[in-house]
């Protein structure tokens, strides 16, 4: 069942206001009262996952200022795509213990940037612990979204989600329904293997706008089918008798023509309903930057555009949950009736 108003969840924590996967940006977020927080998880060489929007750290963290780890920049193929950096992957968590996060994007969010170099990285299981304490703190339950990055890619290099992530959850004691858990990936591969090891979860599906997912390309080559075709009706036929629920990208909502203007709220949320599938979108944020042109109020791309009216079609369209930057806005927004 649809539910009366979506699940507010903390996109990276609160990365609107601190930098993002760091242990202030999630407390902010859950004293804002979000319904789940999203890490994305990443792993190191020896086993430990990590919470990193990429495995390509120079972006999110000091890395690139340790004269120590200059000789592991490298050049590597992610996903068909050549990336140059640091990569999790080629790190200890001892040594990645010893750097220090940064702003993502310091030129949008010049506020956030005034942390950087305050805190280090997270492990999955510190942040479940921080889960935990504000779930008791707070006197509710308190959920995680936790989404699988380069499924296939990790699989390739013997460090497999599917193998690590099980034995984590059931080391904290989550692998059974104590706080709720959504898995998402934008590889259904591997939400199918998290599926038959028991976790009790609820998988999700991660759709873009346009584009195809890396674990078909892997398998199918130019066959492989594209996210556009998988959340259209009959896409989503098939869909309903594997995952619980699709996220898809809010463009996918809105709908918005050549000239930036909204002709959503498009029919995928309804459409997905109808076959039993919940509906998640990402990311709404209020700076002109991340809006469509439509709801821009100016050319400064960190000021915030009209942004409620842009986040209004989302949450018309009925969906189950919303990945939020700012938790104070989205909590204040989604949960109005």
């Amino acid at each position: 069942m649809p539910r009366p108003t979506p699940l507010v969840i903390g996109h990276r924590g609160a990365p609107g206001y601190r930098p993002e996967h760091t242990r202030s940006s999630y407390d902010l977020a859950l004293a804002m009262g979000v319904d789940a927080v999203e890490p994305d998880l990443v792993m190191t060489k020896d086993g430990v996952i990590v919470v990193r929007h990429e495995n390509e750290i120079s972006g999110t963290t000091d890395v690139a200022f340790h004269p120590e780890f200059a000789d592991r920049k490298t050049t590597k193929k992610i996903d068909g795509i050549d990336l140059t950096g640091w990569f999790t992957e080629d790190f200890t968590w001892d040594e990645l213990a010893t750097l220090r996060s940064r702003e993502r994007l310091p030129k949008i969010r010049p506020n956030s940037a005034t942390f950087d170099g305050q805190q280090g990285i997270l492990r999955l299981s510190d942040l479940l612990e921080i889960v935990e304490r504000a779930s008791l703190e707070q006197g509710r339950r308190i959920g995680v979204v936790l989404e699988i990055k380069h499924a296939t890619y990790f699989e390739s290099i013997g460090l497999a989600h599917a193998d690590l992530l099980p034995a984590e959850l059931r080391a904290a004691g989550w692998d059974q329904g104590k706080l709720p858990i959504w898995i998402e990936s934008f590889e259904q591969t591997v939400l199918m293997q998290l599926r038959d090891s028991g976790i009790k979860a609820s998988y999700i599906y991660l759709l873009e706008s346009k584009g195809t997912a890396f674990d078909l390309v892997a398998r199918q080559g130019e066959r492989a089918i594209g996210y556009a075709a998988q959340f259209s009706p009959r896409g989503l036929d098939r869909l309903a008798a594997e995952v619980d629920g699709i996220s898809v990208d809010k463009r996918v909502i809105l709908a918005p023509d050549r000239l930036g203007r909204s002709a959503g709220p498009s029919s995928v949320v309804a459409d997905a309903h109808e076959r039993g599938l919940r509906v998640f979108t990402w990311t709404v944020r209020p700076e002109n930057q991340f809006l469509i042109r439509q709801f821009r109020s100016s050319s400064d791309k960190s000021a915030y555009g009209h942004y409620e009216d842009e986040w209004a079609i989302i949450r018309d369209s009925g969906v189950d949950g919303v990945f939020v930057d700012h938790a104070d806005l989205g909590v204040n927004f989604f949960r109005a009736r």
